[in-house]
C-alpha cells in the first residue's frame, strides 16, 4: 500500500535531503504545498491531516504548532526538531537504543527523531550505564565539534557568503558556552543520567560531519573497568546493528587521527575506544554524518520502520 508522506518544512535543510532521499520510491506518494502555501495555516492543516506520516522539519514552536493542527489519529508524525525529545508520549527515534525501541517506533504515533550531537552522546553513554561501567550519577562530559550545516541555512549562509555581513572566516569556534546546549536534556534524559553533562560544542570550517567525544578517566570509575571492557559493553550493545559499528581494540590501536567528514553520505555511526599505554584513561568517540544519522537519515530509517518498509531502504552502510 502506498503511503501519503508530507514533509512540513521541507526547504530547510534537513526537508531538503529528507524529501531528495524519497524520490523515486514507489511506495511513497510524497505531497507538498506550493511556495505560496507553505505558510498558510488552513493549506497547511489540511495536507497533515490527509497524509499517512507527517515529516516535521520546522523550528522547535512551529513544530509545537504544526502537532496541534493533526485533528486526524491516524495521522503518524516524525518530529525531526528538537520540541518533543523529552516529551511524555512522544517514541525516542533511535531504533538501536535497546532490543524493544523498533517494536516502539513501529507502533507509534509520535515519533520524535534524535538530534545530532545527541544519538552520538546517547549511543555510548546509555549502554554504558546500564551495563554499570558509568554511574547514573558519574559527572559526564562531553566535547564535539560538527561542521557549519548544522547550524541550519543561516549559520551555512554565515560559513559559505563572503557577502553576508556576518561571515564567519575562522576555522574553528567554540559555542554554548553558557553550557546551556539544546541536546543535553535529552542526552541526559536517554542516556539514563541523573545529571547533565558537562557538554562543550563546537563547528569547524567543513560544512558536513561529526565528531563527539566522551572522556573516560578509568581510575577514578568504581570497579577500575578497562579500555577492553568498554569495548565490550558497546560491540555486545550493537552486535546485531547494521548501522552503529564498533571498532575493537587492536583496530583502534591502528587509528592515528579522525577525519570528522569520513562517514558523510551514509547513515553509520562509528564508535571508537581510545586509551593510553597505562591504560587509566580512555576516551570513546562516536563519527557520523550531522546530516544523515544526525537528522535526514536517521528520519528517513524511522519512517522506514513505521511505514513497513525495510529499514534500510534508501540507505548507505559507511565503510
Amino acid at each position: 500500500m502506498v503511503k501519503k508522506i508530507f514533509i512540513d518544512g521541507e526547504a530547510g535543510t534537513t526537508g531538503l535531503l529528507i524529501r531528495d532521499r524519497l524520490k523515486g520510491r514507489l511506495d511513497i506518494q510524497l505531497l507538498s504545498l506550493g511556495d505560496d502555501l507553505r505558510k498558510d495555516e488552513s493549506a497547511r492543516r489540511d495536507m497533515l491531516n490527509s497524509v499517512d506520516v507527517a515529516i516535521l522539519c520546522l523550528p522547535d514552536a512551529a513544530a509545537r504548532s504544526a502537532v496541534d493542527l493533526i485533528e486526524n489519529e491516524n495521522v503518524q508524525v516524525i518530529d525531526a526538531s528538537s520540541a518533543h525529545r523529552t516529551t511524555p508520549g512522544w517514541v525516542y527515534g533511535m531504533p538501536e537504543y535497546d532490543d524493544g525501541q523498533r517494536d516502539r517506533i513501529k507502533n507509534a504515533s509520535r515519533v520524535t527523531n534524535p538530534g545530532c550531537y545527541a544519538i552520538s552522546s546517547v549511543a555510548m553513554i546509555h549502554p554504558l550505564v546500564v551495563a554499570g561501567i558509568i554511574d547514573e550519577n558519574w559527572p559526564v562530559t562531553i566535547n564535539a565539534v560538527s561542521g557549519y550545516s548544522g547550524g541550519g541555512r543561516q549559520l551555512i549562509e554565515r560559513f559559505e557568503d563572503e557577502n553576508n555581513a556576518e561571515f564567519i572566516d575562522t576555522p574553528f569556534r567554540v559555542y554554548g558556552l553558557g553550557l546551556d546546549h539544546k541536546h543535553i536534556p535529552e542526552i541526559k534524559m536517554h542516556g539514563g543520567l541523573n545529571h547533565a553533562p558537562l557538554m562543550v560544542p563546537s563547528v569547524g570550517r567543513f560544512k558536513q560531519g561529526m565528531i563527539v567525544q566522551l572522556p573516560l578517566p578509568l581510575w577514578s570509575i568504581p570497579g577500575n573497568p578497562t579500555a577492553e571492557d568498554v569495548v565490550s559493553v558497546l560491540s555486545d550493545h550493537y552486535k546485531h546493528e547494521k548501522f552503529i559499528t564498533v571498532l575493537n581494540v587492536e583496530e583502534n590501536k591502528n587509528i592515528s587521527h579522525l577525519d570528522p567528514e569520513i562517514l558523510n553520505g551514509s547513515n553509520t555511526l562509528r564508535i571508537n575506544v581510545f586509551s593510553n599505554v597505562d591504560g587509566d584513561q580512555a576516551v570513546v568517540v562516536a563519527l557520523l554524518d550531522n546530516l544523515g544519522k544526525g537528522a535526514s537519515g536517521q528520519a528517513l530509517q524511522n519512517l522506514n520502520l513505521m511505514i513497513g518498509a525495510d529499514e534500510q531502504t534508501g540507505l548507505t552502510i559507511g565503510e
